[in-house]
């Protein structure tokens, strides 16, 4: 940060600790005054003179020479004086203070300790419930002797008791430039929150065209407020965001509803909505609800930014009733999807055979009994569901999936082994619409038990000149047998293939979802290293590596999956390194050792000195459908300026096109192929700190994930201290684009 003249004493040490939004305690009505010396004058009037304060509790007004009337028990001062009430600093040209502590000053200049900002004023009134009245005001946060922006009023009513202040013929200059005007102005004072207009917003987006969003904020109640945020755009026309947000007893929500009454380039009426809500209803009984609906499928795609933005597919809609206890853990579950998707000439929609079903509804039910007679746990996993579907001919209905098991946790110094004897039950009861054309039988069900041994070691030693470091050595074994069971004919309502990793392969099942029972009879072994400090336990360094052997080749499959006759599984690895304290790599890779080739991988590369200065290097790749390169930076490059920017980098230039019609039985050579070598996501940004003001300007040109088409947007915020923010929030933008960065500093700091 650029050094800045320091702030007054007083407002620096009041603004570390804000006050609390409360009413100022009462004053005593006794109004005390001293003074060097005391002269009589003809008219009863009694002069003091030197040095003069008048108090009245922590209200203190300091000057030379006053005058003090006994008739109506006031003060006048003709020359310079200071009044302090512990928030504000006064200092004028001459004042009158009443019998009831009151003052008027003229010729004015004014501190408030809570946003360290100052102004002058030709009057200010200040009366003894905490009220202010300014004639002709200008304030701003800058240092004196730096005017960068200023706002002036011809008069602002400040209530100190309430936290509201109102301002009339109100103007925001910035640099000598007008920015904003508004006859009248309503503000909080401290942290209260206040009803009224935000300041405006400019923006540009390759898509909508020029923009400018007027948000207003109502704040209803405690624990309600609302913001409306009409946008009006150049191309398409005005859209009205509302964020409506609660609090209650038993939890919080909130509402966001976007519309779009008439979208002149899409050429139809638009909108979308997304609630969200947490209520407890008790300290065991909780109640989710996670919904949302848009419009048309090219909603994220208009109004999206970046890949991330533009590539939503699914909208998710759920309902969550939650029982936990020390025993069971119960859900019962509704869920539905709204399919977010469209032709272009990049990319096929997906097919409607291939979108999710329905879940209504869904009972789980966890149960665990550890500790029970002989050292066992006693453990169950039940499951019902109705899964509906909006495709004629599939197969819908009930599935019931039940798995009990007892374990035996044998655990001694540096050492474990868990036998696990479980069995797992699932049956389905299809409704007779739903049945496919391949199957005339309603009713299926698959048994198969499931045994398992899980056990590990930890072996330690202290290393280094102090023995100041901890080594480990932390093998782990797993033998898995699980028969097999012919499922063919059971229908796939929720299955899918897990990504193999380092937690899959320790997992009793190979599959996702209860529609597969995976047979298996293997072995996986994993080994795991760590560097510690011996004292604080901080970890320098891990690396952990995996491989499960098959006793026998795996023969269940889903539709389309392709299972090959391996003796052993890929390999996993994990590294994750900090061995100073400015860097950190973490990499993972998968290699298929019959091939002798990497099948997924990353390795990422951070160095960061400090909060606000970080630089990113990362390289992801998934064979035949993903290797990009991602670089991002955010440094200060002197005192007042810094730079901001990101590149990510396909290398991939004939990936499986996944979104294209695919047969499973098509040879992989002929799979249909897409292009995609080239940068798809880049920004970059500069910004100038002054000592009361921020400007940052980001500008980013992506590739959309889903047209292919080229996306300009311009991010400009400029920031004034202590007042508010101009423009989109770029800060929040390169906090979540930059790994590691952050504006502000840590709270330990």
């Amino acid at each position: 940060m650029p050094r800045c003249p320091a702030p007054n004493t007083k407002a620096s040490m009041r603004a570390s600790g804000r006050r609390e939004s409360a009413p100022p305690e009462e004053l005593p009505e006794e109004v005390e005054f001293e003074a060097d010396g005391v002269e009589g004058t003809r008219e009863g009037e009694l002069k003091l003179n030197g040095k003069v304060e008048i108090r009245q509790g922590e209200r203190l007004i300091q000057t030379r020479d006053a005058t003090y009337n006994p008739q109506d028990e006031s003060f006048r001062v003709d020359q310079g004086v200071e009044y302090t009430d512990g928030s504000v600093t006064v200092r004028g040209s001459g004042a009158h203070i009443d019998r009831e502590g009151g003052a008027v000053f003229e010729g004015a200049e004014f501190e408030l300790a809570d946003v360290n900002g100052r102004g002058a004023a030709d009057r200010i009134r200040a009366t003894t419930e905490g009220n202010l009245s300014l004639d002709r005001v200008r304030f701003t946060t800058c240092p004196r002797g730096n005017e960068d922006w200023m706002l002036t009023a011809s008069d602002i009513d400040i209530n100190q008791r309430a936290g509201i202040g109102i301002g009339r013929g109100t103007r925001l200059d910035f640099k000598g430039v007008p920015l904003l005007y508004m006859p009248i102005f309503s503000f909080p004072v401290g942290d209260e929150r206040k009803s009224g207009f935000l300041i405006p917003t400019p923006g540009t987006s390759s898509r909508s065209g020029y923009s400018l969003t007027v948000p207003w904020y109502w704040n209803i109640a405690p624990n309600y407020d609302a913001t409306f945020t009409p946008t009006y755009y150049s191309k398409r026309g005005t859209k009205l965001d509302t964020q409506f947000r609660y609090l209650n007893p038993s939890g919080e929500g909130e509402l966001n509803v976007e519309y779009l009454p008439d979208d002149r380039e899409f050429g139809a009426e638009r909108s979308l909505v997304h609630f969200v809500d947490q209520s407890d209803f008790t300290q065991r009984l909780r109640l989710n609800i996670d919904a949302a609906n848009a419009s048309d499928d090219q909603w994220f795609e208009d109004f999206g930014l970046g890949p991330e933005g533009t590539s939503v597919t699914y909208l998710n809609r759920s309902a969550s009733l939650t029982y936990l206890d020390d025993r069971w853990l119960a859900i019962l579950h509704a869920q539905n999807f709204q399919t977010i998707d469209f032709a272009t000439e990049n990319r096929m929609p997906i097919a409607p055979v291939n979108r999710p079903y329905t879940m209504l509804p869904q009972l789980a039910v966890r149960a665990n009994f550890p500790d029970q007679p002989f050292g066992l746990t006693y453990a169950a996993d039940m499951e019902v569901a109705n899964f509906h579907h909006n495709v004629d001919g599939l197969n819908t209905g009930w599935r019931a999936d039940f798995a009990p098991e007892i374990r035996m946790p044998l655990r001694g110094a540096g050492v474990y082994i868990e036998p696990a004897a479980g069995w797992r039950y699932t049956r389905y009861k299809l409704s007779e619409d739903g049945l496919d054309a391949d199957n005339e039988e309603d009713d299926f069900s698959r048994s198969a038990p499931i045994l398992s041994v899980d056990g590990g070691m930890v072996f330690e030693r202290l290393f280094g000149s102090r023995q100041q470091r901890v080594s480990t050595i932390e093998p782990r074994f797993m033998y898995l047998y699980v028969p097999y069971r012919n499922q063919d004919a059971l229908p796939v309502f929720d299955t899918n293939v897990a990504d193999l990793n380092l937690v899959q392969l320790f997992r009793t099942n190979r599959y996702v979802g209860a529609d597969r029972l995976g047979d298996a009879n293997q072995l996986a072994i994993g080994f795991t290293s760590r560097w510690l400090d011996a004292d604080t336990g901080e970890q320098y360094i891990a690396a952990t590596v995996g491989q499960a052997y098959y006793f026998d080749r795996p023969r269940v499959t889903l539709p389309g999956e392709i299972v090959e006759d391996p003796e052993t599984s890929d390999i996993v690895a994990e590294l994750d390194l900090r061995a100073y304290g400015d860097w950190n790599i973490r990499g993972g890779i998968q290699w298929d050792p019959g091939e002798t080739r990497s099948e997924r991988g990353q390795l990422m590369l951070q160095y960061q000195p400090a909060y606000d200065r970080v630089m990113n290097l990362g390289y992801r790749f998934r064979r035949d459908r993903l290797e990009q390169v991602d670089g991002s930076v955010a440094w200060p490059i002197s005192e007042r300026w810094s730079v901001y920017g990101r590149m990510v980098y396909s290398l991939e230039d004939n990936a499986i096109d996944d979104t294209a019609p695919i047969d499973p039985d098509q040879p992989r050579d002929m799979l249909p192929r897409r292009d995609e070598t080239g940068v798809i996501d880049q920004f970059a940004g500069l910004e100038y700190r002054s000592c009361c003001w921020r400007f940052r300007v980001v500008a980013r040109r992506y590739v959309s994930d889903r047209t292919g088409d080229l996306d300009t947007s311009v991010l400009l915020q400029l920031e004034l201290n202590g007042l508010s923010n101009v423009g989109e929030g770029a800060n929040t933008f390169l906090e979540r684009s930059i790994r590691g960065y952050s504006l502000d500093p840590p709270e330990d700091e």
